[in-house]
């Protein structure tokens, strides 16, 4: 038996690959499918199960991919109903593996068809579950996304997550492992470990949602508090999961059509498309096509992508580096953004008009301005814990919603906690003609350790 965590850093997901006897079966596959066909025929193995734990919300699965490749087939738990072909186990249900078996243990909760798959080893002995969004190491399900397809409030999903937890997870042996579907930095959760692969006893001992003597309404309450509203794309990403998606070839042949300047150009009027500039914030700010965004990749890209430009079917065309070019293209569609018109030819060296730029300078300029206006772009919780006196807070999640109230005279000087999210804000405040911006190279970080004085800073003890 062969057990594989595939982990992708930039969606915090775990998808999985189970080999037995030559048999595969995989678990919340991406989209792009072609390291799991990979994979198995290095393995001589077939694909002979694609099991999907939930409708996804966070990122577009590869099932009806690897299915058309396959002839593998889809299977859900029982209550999904996918508007394509596929199986939909009944709690219970076995499944043959070679010599191994995987157990359907309906778990509602965070959705209504939410399943966790129990993989039962040679010796019949429990393995290990593979529990989707139900159990997180740290955390479970939010049970807030499903609310209006399951026509109930949050607090009766988090009622049913908690029965599912302690009817057919918390009764599971200690040793049993735990291969969840995300890690800290989804948005599914909101205390989950950096940890990707823990036990059941581990779990009980640390999971503040698995407490032996917590109530129901304990629980309810602990999950449903401090819940933040979810990415305006999750939905979008739910009914392509559930309803289908046309295949990712087709997106990247689409997305790696080359643009000259004019054709860039008249493509952005002509649609109304995002200029999406996705190079290293230090290489954007030096100079970019006029009223681009920037989201780089080697950030949080996807999530940001879709937190902040929201609609999937938003015309894309992108800055980016010829050698990146296909993963750019990639890791947008992993969230369902396959409306990517094309690139520009020969990255923004290709751009033969005038460029903006970005004014940024380090922490230690910074901190010689008297009575800066500053605005912080990190998240709530971050500005609370620690912040520089007189700073206004707008986290950048929201900063679309506010647009109206700042002012187009004064100098704005943008932080965020490492120079990557205030370059983002900037970028968006200029493309919406807001230009009197300074962006602080390097963030709250570099302020706070090398050049600003500690009194400056105000911890909420001392508020």
């Amino acid at each position: 038996m062969k057990v594989e965590q595939i982990y992708t850093g930039c969606l915090a997901q775990g998808a999985y690959y189970i080999e037995s006897e030559g048999e595969v079966a995989i678990i919340d596959p991406l989209r792009e499918v072609q390291p799991y066909l990979d994979r198995a025929e290095s393995n001589g193995a077939k694909i002979k199960y694609i099991l999907e734990t939930h409708f996804h919300a966070d990122f577009v699965s590869g099932h009806l991919t690897l299915a058309e490749k396959t002839g593998a087939p889809i299977i859900f738990g029982p209550t999904a109903n996918p508007s394509f072909e596929a199986t939909i186990a009944e709690d219970g249900q076995i499944l043959k593996l070679g010599n191994v078996s995987i157990k359907i243990l309906h778990t509602p909760g965070h959705t209504m068809e939410s399943t966790t798959f129990l993989l039962i080893d040679e010796t019949g002995k429990d393995h290990a579950i593979f529990s989707g969004d139900t159990l997180f190491l740290g955390d479970v399900g939010r049970p807030d996304l499903a609310q209006k397809a399951a026509s109930m409030t949050q607090e009766k999903l988090a009622a049913t997550l908690y029965n599912s937890l302690r009817t057919k997870i918390m009764t599971l042996a200690d040793d049993v492992v735990v291969y969840p579907g995300h890690g800290a930095g989804s948005a599914c959760g909101k205390n989950m470990s950096k940890e990707t692969v823990g036990t059941i006893g581990q779990q009980k001992m640390t999971n503040y949602a698995l407490r032996a003597d917590m109530t129901q309404e304990e629980f309810i309450k602990e999950v449903t508090d401090g819940l933040l509203a979810p990415p305006a794309y999750f939905p979008m990403n739910v009914k392509m999961n559930k309803e289908g998606y046309k295949s990712i070839d087709d997106v990247l042949e689409r997305g790696m059509h080359a643009l000259d300047t004019d054709a860039f150009e008249k493509a952005a009027n002509s649609t109304g498309a995002v200029i999406l500039d996705v190079r290293h914030q230090r290489e954007f700010v030096k100079g970019f096509v006029p009223r681009s965004t920037f989201i780089g990749l080697n950030g949080g890209f996807a999530p940001w992508v879709g937190g902040l430009i929201k609609d999937v079917k938003q015309p894309i065309l992108l800055v980016v580096e010829q050698e990146r070019l296909k993963e750019a293209v990639t890791r947008l569609a992993r969230v369902g953004f396959d409306n990517i018109i094309g690139y520009l030819d020969g990255g923004i060296e290709g751009w033969t008009k005038e460029k903006d730029t970005m004014p940024s300078i380090p922490a230690e300029e910074f901190a010689k301005v008297q009575n800066p206006f500053v605005l912080d772009v990190r998240k709530k919780g971050e500005y609370l814990s620690e912040h520089m006196v007189g700073a206004i807070n707008t986290p950048l999640s929201s900063l679309n919603d506010y647009l109206d109230q700042f002012s187009e005279e004064e100098t704005m000087y943008i932080h965020c906690a490492g120079g990557y999210r205030s370059v983002i804000a900037g970028s968006i405040l200029k493309a919406r003609g807001i230009h009197n911006i300074v962006n602080v190279e390097g963030g709250f970080k570099v302020m706070k350790k090398t050049t600003i004085p500690v009194s400056a800073y105000v911890c909420p003890s001392t508020l």
